[in-house]
């Protein structure tokens, strides 16, 4: 997850030739590379090569198993998922077989059940935070918070069960993703 200076912005720093619209316009648009929140189209800047590692590692590690246990689908970063009033990209993502949408063509009107997110070095606590609780108010029932710099993960289960994880620690997908574990080291290799 990147947030730069760039996405705190006012409605004056996005491209003029964006038109204002509502959450369901949005949804409906083909429009790419951006978030809603709170009426504002805030953009989704290029990622840095320890955030392509990281998701990449996680992602191969758990695609690998949601596959072969028939269990869902796992998302890549731009992904859309309507969480609330906001459409959301997390860095990977992980949808249940029996909430997968028909139409594969839009955002995901529904949450992930699961959301990962890879602070940057530019990404503020107050932002971070804002985005898991966002999750969580929408249904989201497990997200990992993973932090390159302290190479550790933060697993929220709500606003009061969370989980510090260190290298030293194993990642469980719990009942979200049954049986899914690895080495907290393993996403930092």
């Amino acid at each position: 997850m990147e947030t730069h200076e760039a996405r705190q912005i006012s409605n004056d720093s996005i491209p003029s030739d964006l038109p204002k619209m509502t959450l369901e316009e949005f949804l409906e648009s083909d429009l790419e590379g951006y978030e809603y929140i709170k009426g504002e189209l805030i953009p989704m800047p290029p990622t840095s090569l320890e955030h392509g590692d990281i998701s990449m590692n996680l992602i191969t590690l758990l695609n690998t198993y949601v596959r072969d246990k028939q269990l869902g689908r796992v998302y890549m970063p731009d992904t859309g998922f309507r969480v609330g009033e906001r459409v959301l990209i997390p860095d990977i993502a992980f949808l249940v077989k029996s909430r997968l949408p028909d139409d594969l063509s839009k955002a995901s009107p529904v949450p992930p059940d699961l959301a990962v997110e890879v602070v940057s070095p530019s990404d503020t606590l107050l932002r971070v935070e804002e985005k898991v609780f966002a999750y969580l108010e929408a249904g989201t029932q497990l997200v990992w918070v993973i932090k390159p710099r302290s190479k550790t993960v933060n697993v929220y289960r709500s606003e009061t069960d969370i989980t510090l994880l260190t290298r030293n620690h194993t990642l469980s997908g719990e009942e979200i993703v049954e049986g899914f574990s690895c080495q907290v080291a393993e996403l930092f290799e």
